[in-house]
């Protein structure tokens, strides 16, 4: 384990991550992680949830960290990861049950977080799931001042970067036909957000 790189955060929340994705993927079985980092979630999560088909993907630049992190924990269920930008990557439509992504939104741009659930709507099958982790402003406000703190350091790293209002992301949910069914208060002042993918009329597409 020594020198393997190591997200804190993802050692701190996985144990509640996973107590939420254990009712939230009961029933599935092919999933796809959109931003897996260093493949700590991807590890913990797959190994605990061994029915699952978990599908890791990032930006090249972090594939190294994902396939050393896999190759130690040597799991069937979980794959190496795909090339993903979500700025550019394309999707198979309906070609998985849940999508999973932790710690994402806020320091993507938000043409990047749009483009995110374009490609998650695009992503699931009837009735799937897109469960994302991180912190979220609800109603204009942020639920600690340190999320506030937090909020300003970001944008004076990146303009771009900020912590999202979930009302936003539920019009991007919408215009995917997806609709938010439940939220997790989290530990450490963070959310995690279920969006379902509504059952498609059977012409959908087809016009």
């Amino acid at each position: 384990m020594i020198g393997k790189p190591n997200a804190p955060a993802a050692e701190r929340n996985a144990a509640a991550i996973l107590d939420v994705l254990r009712i939230e993927m009961a029933g599935v079985h092919s999933v796809l992680e959109i931003g897996s980092g260093t493949g700590q979630h991807a590890v913990v999560l797959g190994r605990e949830l061994p029915h699952l088909d978990w599908q890791t993907s990032d930006r090249d630049e972090n594939h190294a960290a994902i396939c050393e992190w896999l190759r130690d924990a040597g799991l069937n269920n979980v794959r190496e990861p795909l090339s993903f930008d979500v700025l550019t990557a394309r999707v198979e439509a309906n070609s998985y049950d849940a999508v999973f992504s932790a710690n994402t939104a806020h320091i993507m741009s938000y043409p990047a977080v749009e483009q995110m659930f374009a490609l998650v709507a695009t992503a699931l099958r009837d009735d799937g799931v897109f469960c994302l982790y991180g912190p979220f402003r609800e109603g204009g406000e942020f639920n600690t001042d340190s999320n506030a703190q937090f909020h300003r350091s970001l944008l004076a790293t990146n303009p771009e970067m900020g912590i999202r209002h979930l009302e936003d992301l539920d019009q991007l949910a919408e215009k995917g036909g997806m609709q938010r069914v439940r939220r997790y208060s989290m530990p450490a002042n963070n959310l995690l957000v279920v969006w379902q993918a509504q059952t498609r009329s059977s012409d959908d597409g087809n016009s």
